[in-house]
């Protein structure tokens, strides 16, 4: 149990640390509470909370690992720029986009196109 907590205590650390520095992960964060005011206003299924969770977790853990990337990458470059690392930030970059719009597009569908419904 106590390396449990240890671990524990050591990926909170990290999720503080990428909150304090990383601004796109705030961003998410604030973007998956209006997902859930959406879909608390909307009264969601089950079935669909489970697709905005997952989705919104793949967006954050998306962004985290795109996070540790760079941070690696510019550990390891020295602060200079590498052709080999640069590639590899873009990549994880790339990741975050594509879940950033798998994300936005299953919003669309679920939250967006029911809520603007919901006015008529």
């Amino acid at each position: 149990m106590k390396r449990f907590i240890k671990s524990l205590s050591y990926a909170l650390e990290g999720l503080f640390s990428a909150l304090k520095t990383e601004r796109n992960l705030r961003i998410h964060i604030v973007a998956m509470f209006i997902a859930m005011a959406l879909g608390f206003y909307l009264n969601l299924s089950i079935t669909k909370w489970c697709i905005i969770v997952i989705v919104t977790g793949f967006v954050l853990v998306a962004e985290l690992f795109n996070t540790a990337m760079e941070r690696l990458g510019d550990e390891a470059a020295n602060g200079m720029q590498k052709k080999l690392i640069k590639k590899a930030k873009d990549i994880a970059a790339a990741g975050v986009l594509l879940s950033s719009i798998t994300a936005f597009i299953i919003g669309i569908l679920l939250l967006f196109i029911p809520f603007i419904k919901s006015f008529r």
